[in-house]
């Protein structure tokens, strides 16, 4: 079941694909969908909740009924989680008992802090949601990084061709390679910043297996913690029949979760994630797993409660708290997280709500990096501050908001970018491009370049162009130029022409946040002080959809 539910995970991972045509199908969200740490996140920093959020409450009934079955059959983390610790076995001590440690509790009082980090406006909770985390690192690291080896293998067998008499080796990868081409990979290469970081943080938590089996899930995971305290009395609880009973403690040592406080008794349903290895483990069949109800109480073993509870103190639950205001305070007083500032290279996707309700929905998944047909939207690093690590912006160099494109929106699991028609999206406002006449070829060198203009795609150019005779030398014949120049009313900031603009160090003509439809406060030119300009304007609609991006 792991494994399947892993497979579904990796298949509508490769399934969110940029093409146009017919809206994504909402199947692309379900995990995140069916992430209760997700809907509690939302709906307490932004009190409302996107319709197929409640499908979360699908895995809280399961959970109220079976305990932390999510946890141990459902969650890919938790799976790649349970392979790390059969790998990392060998290194930590044979046939030592898993036994429950206060260290445990440390799950909840994270949680406690998330959630208090989340009502005053900072969601830090989904940055450490694993359902978050598997995909943002597959999307933004490993799909990445798998295609750049498989191609550039594919590309060196290619022009080697190796053969041995008739038979070529390319026979053999050409097929395999076209087929992953077409149907997996589908986009070019995509590459994003702090990859290497995303990646890092994975590793780095599958690497402390080696510590104790399922480290992430026993101490950190606010998602297991939530689930915990959902689980506190589930219908489907485990017995011990004290007859059968030799308190030989195998069920302990195969316990991955660390869910008892005895040989065969004080077991804690908060803890355990339904795997049922105890009772795989029991020579004696003195372990079994039944339905009885919460108010019924379970018998006692060898002097141990049946069942125990977990026992959050109020004065550690206070503390946790007081971190998430402390941490709401740090992260929310800067001038940026204030509306004060606006960093120039904070280019948002189209439709993204106003900063504060976008930081406050966004939940950094990587969906929209994914479905991007460009790969122009990257993991912002410092440039939204810490409250908005590894949330969406454009970045033109890489790649430019496609015209035709409004999936991002449509994919979009929380609301932090609108889903909006396309039509729509075409007149909003991301940024604003200007010129650096310093680099500019018809500025600093007086030669004509019209790449810029050539790939506008506003129906009516945003891009124009004035005469003007350059000075010469005596003798020379006077010489005209054409030079830029950006219409501010009709330019979008989807970053084409500083994607193509033939300076690929630095271009000559950069989009910047300002003037974007969210931010009323980030409009460098006044309404009504300034006249369209006028020059001579080429006609015809501009770049369409699968036109080549070669200048």
């Amino acid at each position: 079941m792991q494994l399947l539910v892993l497979a579904a995970f990796f298949g509508l991972l490769l399934a969110a694909r940029p093409s146009t045509g017919a809206e994504p199908s909402w199947l692309l969200k379900l995990f995140f969908h069916l992430d209760p740490l997700i809907l509690c996140s939302t709906a307490v920093a932004t009190w409302s909740i996107e319709p197929l959020a409640w499908l979360a409450l699908i895995t809280v009934g399961v959970t109220v009924l079976l305990g932390r079955v999510f946890c141990g059959w459902f969650c890919p983390l938790g799976t790649l989680h349970a392979i790390a610790s059969r790998l990392t076995r060998g290194w930590r001590p044979r046939h030592e008992p898993q036994r429950w440690s206060r260290w445990q509790l440390a799950k909840y009082y994270v949680l406690a802090a998330m959630l208090v980090l989340a009502l005053l406006g900072v969601p830090w909770l989904v940055l450490v949601d694993p359902i978050v985390i598997l995909y943002r690192t597959t999307t933004t690291a490993i799909v990445p990084g798998v295609q750049w080896m498989i191609e550039d293998a594919a590309a060196g067998i290619y022009q080697a061709d190796p053969a041995i008499g008739d038979w070529k080796l390319t026979s053999l990868t050409e097929p395999p390679y076209r087929w992953l081409r077409d149907n997996v990979f589908v986009t070019t290469r995509q590459s994003f910043l702090s990859s290497g970081l995303i990646l890092a943080f994975l590793l780095l938590i599958l690497a402390l297996n080696v510590l104790r089996p399922r480290f992430w899930c026993r101490y950190v995971c606010p998602l297991g913690g939530l689930l915990g305290l959902l689980a506190w009395r589930p219908w489907l609880r485990r017995e011990t029949n004290a007859e059968a009973c030799n308190q030989c403690d195998l069920c302990g040592m195969r316990c991955p979760a660390a869910a008892t406080t005895a040989p065969g008794a004080g077991w804690k349903p908060q803890e355990c994630l339904g795997c049922l290895s105890c009772t795989e483990s029991c020579t004696a069949a003195g372990l079994k797993f039944r339905f009885r109800p919460p108010w019924q109480p379970s018998p006692a073993i060898d002097g141990h409660a049946g069942v125990e509870s977990i026992d959050l103190r109020r004065r550690e639950l206070l503390s946790a708290a007081a971190a998430g205001v402390v941490g709401a305070i740090v992260l929310r007083t800067t001038p940026q997280a204030r509306g004060k500032t606006f960093h120039p290279d904070l280019i948002r996707p189209p439709g993204a709500r106003a900063e504060a309700d976008f930081l406050e929905r966004c939940t950094a998944c990587g969906l929209c990096m994914k479905i991007c047909p460009t790969g122009g939207l990257q993991p912002a690093l410092h440039q939204a501050g810490l409250a908005g690590l590894w949330t969406p912006r454009l970045v033109p160099t890489i790649g430019y908001c496609d015209y035709e494109c409004a999936r991002c929106g449509q994919v979009c699991p929380t609301g932090a970018i609108a889903p909006t028609p396309l039509a729509k999206k075409q007149s909003l406002r991301i940024g604003l491009a200007m010129f650096d006449t310093s680099r500019c070829l018809p500025y600093a060198l007086g030669r004509n370049c019209m790449v810029c203009e050539e790939h506008c795609p506003v129906p009516r150019k945003a891009i124009y162009f004035r005469e003007v005779e350059l000075p010469v030398e005596d003798g020379e014949e006077p010489r005209k130029v054409l030079e830029p120049h950006i219409d501010p009313e009709r330019c979008i900031g989807c970053g084409i022409c500083e994607n193509v603009c033939p300076f690929k160090d630095r271009p000559a003509i950069r989009v910047t946040s300002a003037g974007e439809s969210r931010h009323p406060k980030n409009q460098p030119i006044l309404p009504g002080d300034t006249p369209r300009p006028r020059g001579r304007r080429r006609r015809g609609r501009g770049r369409r959809q699968g036109e080549d991006d070669a200048p």
